[in-house]
């Protein structure tokens, strides 16, 4: 499959020179100590549970980690505040990662390694780098579509119609980086317009049966037939159908999808942040960003050395709409919490 970089409103970085025979255990370059790293973790658990193994094995550093959605993420660190309990932050919505940052939560660090990783894909400042690429998508049980008597969505429009009354899940974008990604996707449909975007999901909200905390969660519950329909990335339909749910279909809206580039990054006063340096080195190779397809994770890598597999999306068949990664980070505090107070607040537990 033909890699296609995406048209992101992102500077270039200067990245610094490439250490020449870089591999797995690369991340050690970075002087780490063999004092553990503690980091969140956004995407599934078995990618989580991986990667800290893997980077064990490959680096000798003990690799701790928490599973937090994107919002979870943030909040944690807001309550830790100048002490925080983790070193780095591996994947979610660079979006997410920017609000961490406008909070005074993260540190600048440009890895060796983050040159192999196209500009595209990475903050000019170093404050995120991007480790893979997803689009978000409609994920529909065929079943549950021919029970309603209605189509799998090929529109944002389609989720409107009262066929699917009490027949969507999403999650809520104050917990979730997936749930965000679309309210930022209507903004930009809207040429900016965030009265419209608050809108659209205002009018969906009659036909959503809940708001999950974790973005693939939908998907989930689409797949055993709860609804018809989880707005969720495509890696993650694709995943659930290689699992068994073998009902489920993929579509994207006609008008324009959005798309996220998972990040990494350094949190600010890390209590070992040589080591959290070691393990993003390490996240950026290639080796690393193969791990994910081993447990079912379908996003495209964006390393140009790792192996995209036909399980993974084709940027080249699906519109996509442009993103400005910057004004998506500095507009979500005030953005989720206009969706806290005008469309639904988010679920507890």
């Amino acid at each position: 499959m033909q890699r296609t970089l995406l048209p992101f409103a992102v500077a270039a970085t200067a990245a610094t020179a490439l250490l020449a025979g870089c591999s797995a255990g690369a991340g050690t370059e970075a002087g780490a100590s063999s004092e553990p790293v503690t980091f969140i973790c956004t995407p599934q658990e078995d990618w989580c549970q991986v990667i800290a193994a893997e980077f064990t094995a490959a680096s000798g550093i003990p690799a701790n980690y928490v599973r937090l959605s994107g919002g979870e993420a943030v909040a944690r660190l807001s309550a830790t505040g100048d002490t925080p309990e983790f070193d780095a932050w591996f994947g979610g919505g660079a979006e997410g990662h920017l609000a961490a940052d406008e909070s005074g939560f993260l540190e600048p660090y440009t890895s060796p390694n983050a040159e192999q990783i196209p500009s595209e894909y990475k903050d000019a400042d170093g404050r995120w780098t991007g480790v893979y690429v997803g689009a978000l998508s409609f994920c529909s049980n065929t079943d549950v579509l021919e029970e309603i008597g209605a189509e799998a969505p090929t529109s944002w429009a389609d989720l409107l119609d009262p066929k699917f009354k009490g027949n969507i899940a999403m999650a809520h974008p104050g917990t979730s980086g997936t749930a965000y990604q679309a309210l930022w996707t209507e903004v930009e449909l809207n040429d900016g317009d965030q009265d419209a975007a608050i809108g659209f999901f205002g009018k969906l909200h009659s036909n959503i049966l809940q708001y999950s905390k974790s973005g693939s969660a939908p998907g989930q519950m689409a797949g055993r037939g709860e609804v018809a329909t989880g707005v969720i990335f495509a890696q993650d339909c694709q995943k659930f159908v290689n699992e068994g749910f073998t009902n489920l279909e993929t579509t994207f809206p006609s008008e324009g999808t959005g798309y996220e580039v998972g990040a990494v990054s350094l949190i600010k006063n890390a209590k070992n942040p040589e080591g959290a340096k070691a393990f993003i080195d390490w996240t950026l190779t290639a080796e690393a960003q193969d791990l994910a397809a081993t447990v079912g994770s379908y996003s495209v890598p964006t390393n140009p050395d790792a192996v995209v597999t036909e399980d993974m999306v084709d940027f080249d068949t699906v519109k996509l709409v442009h993103a400005d990664i910057d004004a998506a980070g500095q507009a979500r505090n005030e953005l989720t919490g206009r969706f806290d107070s005008e469309v639904a607040p988010a679920p507890k537990e």
